[in-house]
């Protein structure tokens, strides 16, 4: 992703910093004035709204009193739990806040130089794949002197209400931060990858292993400086209602902290486990919490002892924080928020990930195959869609795929800022794909994603060696918007998007020819295959060529039969000639041919599944060797079929 930070609608902070100090005048932001249209689009505040600066709210204004905790945000009048669950988060990462808030000790008020106050501050967020610079001025709404959205526990304190006003301005307002994902902000804040899980349909709270999976999995993302996020499912008419055990439906709680905490011999006999899998969460309102099993009066704790307790940091207090067992958690919350920051760094003692990143849209054109909007999967113009390749070069790779769309969220003013449903299909293709598929033949759909009217979407995978397509799509066909993807390898994939539809006419094709028909062969596995030194199973591999051009399987190891599942698509200047798929056994010192099959130049048949009997390299009927292979054969005369 791109390092380098571009200022919003072009204010420069340094510029204006300077100006506003030269003049001696406070800054006064012109894209985001102190009046309604900055607060709502539809439902105005409670009251009557003062824009004030913070040294009219406090006589000791701070950005930051005794550092930045997650116990300083508390979310106001409007709905944006989400945004506030991410902050909290945010702040408990010296690392990533310090990113979000650039300069923070150059922007905290200084009292021995009230001269260098310009009323000017400004915070960085990641936009669409590009760290941008948000520049605000300091009036904040008011209501009876009283901050009426986000803010700090300290009247003193006002990072986190300076932070929410840079991102409602980003946004259009803010109204507009009403409702969405912890998740969502959280890849705003850090550049991110973001996995939304459901805990309600995956049931893990049934299944002791995928929850212990999912543990460990949630434990590696918090000990890697990863932010967590949970909520509750509700109707419409169930938000924010708060159940009998004290959670809130409809409302996010950001995970602060996730560990296993030894237990005493009383509690081991027990759970039957020395250790106990935990999980720590905050309310952003900073008060009503789970009152069950491990609540923070529970009788649970007093059987843990206190140096235990000392370290996990207990308190009996209504504050908003409390801890679960990880079962009870899996049990009450319906979906999770999991933000992992990848690392790509070239200097690492950790595993690192190759990073590729392609931006893209879903286009209308008056030619279809130039349209680049065909809807999902059960829409016939699938294939119109922007297609990206890639390779896995490993025998088996984990792959992490997420598709983010433009973020409409701006365009709520204008009743426009609902997200497209949107999502991606992984089809393995031919090994030496490249030009675009037009019709699926032997593709194979490897992953799915679901399709979802939420920002992005994520995959991870573990896909064999071989060559694949990403398809992103919206669910529906016909529907324009923009689009970010990105894909995680462990080594570099070759990534890149698809645009030609078949070989270019060049300078030299009059002397050399040009494609008359494109061929597809699929090679599906080798049966009854004869090692000839008989020592133990082969190693076989297969080799498709035509014209000259050939492709190579991988190698399977120690089998007499393989499936080989490999494919190759030639674009043929001489249809009359033979296409030849060979069988060999790799060798330490010497690849030893098993055999043959040739298949004569242009087949009747537009499609053909055949079961062909190996033979070696120039013997006659009579001397066939043990052995079949079974592959398919697909022709087609116009060069954009296949």
């Amino acid at each position: 992703m791109s390092s380098s930070v571009v200022p919003f609608k072009n204010q420069r902070y340094a510029d204006l910093k300077r100006e506003s100090i030269q003049r001696k005048i406070l800054f006064r932001d012109p894209e985001f004035p102190a009046d309604d249209s900055s607060l709502f689009y539809k439902e105005p505040p409670p009251g009557k709204v003062e824009w004030k600066r913070p040294w009219k709210i406090s006589s000791d204004p701070h950005l930051f009193v005794e550092g930045i905790n997650s116990h300083d945000l508390y979310q106001g009048e409007i709905g944006n739990c989400w945004f506030v669950a991410a902050s909290s988060c945010l702040a408990m990462m010296p690392h990533l806040w310090q990113k979000v808030i650039p300069d923070w000790q150059e922007q905290e008020w200084d009292p021995k130089h009230p001269e260098n106050y310009a009323g000017i501050f400004h915070f960085q967020f990641w936009v669409f794949g590009q760290w941008t610079d948000v520049v605000v001025d300091d009036r904040l709404p008011t209501i009876n002197g009283k901050l009426i959205y986000c803010h700090s526990n300290s009247k003193k304190e006002f990072w986190s209400a300076l932070l929410e006003k840079a991102y409602a301005k980003l946004y259009g307002c803010y109204e507009s931060l009403s409702g969405g994902f912890a998740g969502d902000a959280v890849v705003d804040f850090t550049g991110a990858v973001y996995e939304r899980i459901d805990l309600e349909r995956e049931a893990f709270y049934k299944d002791q292993r995928n929850q212990d999976y999912l543990f460990e999995n949630l434990l590696k993302v918090y000990e890697h400086g990863g932010i967590i996020s949970c909520s509750i499912k509700a109707k419409p008419d169930e938000l924010e209602f708060k159940m009998a055990n004290g959670l809130v439906k409809g409302h996010a709680y950001s995970v602060t902290a996730v560990k296993r905490i030894h237990l005493c011999h009383e509690l081991v006999a027990h759970f039957k486990t020395e250790t106990l899998p935990m999980i720590r969460m905050r309310n952003p309102w900073g008060k009503m919490e789970w009152n069950g099993a491990w609540s923070d009066s529970s009788e649970e704790w007093s059987k843990i002892g206190d140096t235990e307790r000392h370290n996990l940091g207990l308190t009996v207090e209504d504050d908003g924080e409390f801890w679960m067992s990880f079962e009870d958690w899996c049990k009450k919350f319906t979906d999770a928020d999991v933000c992992s920051i990848i690392n790509t760094s070239l200097v690492s003692i950790h595993k690192t990930w190759s990073e590729v990143l392609h931006f893209g849209s879903w286009t209308k054109h008056g030619d279809p195959l130039l349209n680049r909007c065909g809807g999902c999967g059960n829409n016939n113009t699938f294939l119109q869609n922007p297609q990206y390749m890639f390779d896995v070069t490993k025998e088996i790779e984990e792959v992490l795929i997420t598709l983010q769309q433009k973020d409409r969220r701006t365009f709520k003013k204008t009743g426009q800022g609902e997200n497209l449903s949107i999502g991606f299909s992984v089809l393995k293709v031919e090994l030496n794909r490249k030009y675009r598929i037009h019709r699926l033949l032997s593709q194979k759909s490897m992953e799915s994603s679901v399709f979802i009217n939420a920002r992005s979407v994520f995959v991870r995978c573990i896909l064999p060696q071989g060559r694949y397509i990403i398809i992103p799509s919206t669910f529906q066909a016909g529907e324009l918007g923009e689009f970010m993807l990105r894909i995680f390898t462990d080594v570099d994939s070759g990534c890149r998007e698809l645009t030609e539809d078949k070989p270019k006419v060049k300078c030299w094709t009059p002397l050399f020819g040009y494609p008359q028909a494109v061929t597809h062969v699929f090679v599906e596995k080798a049966e009854r295959l004869e090692n000839q030194d008989r020592t133990a199973g082969a190693d076989p591999y297969v080799i498709i060529s035509c014209e000259g051009k050939s492709v190579k399987s991988i190698v399977h190891k120690d089998t007499l039969n393989p499936q080989f599942d490999t494919s190759a698509v030639f674009y043929r200047k001489k249809p009359s000639k033979p296409i030849t798929v060979e069988v060999w056994n790799s060798n330490a010192v010497a690849d030893e041919f098993m055999g043959q099959v040739v298949l004569p130049g242009s087949p009747k048949d537009s499609q053909q599944k055949l079961k062909l009997q190996l033979r070696k390299r120039g013997s006659n009927m009579a001397d066939e060797m043990p052995g079949s292979i079974i592959l398919c054969i697909a022709t087609d005369t116009e060069l954009t079929a296949i």
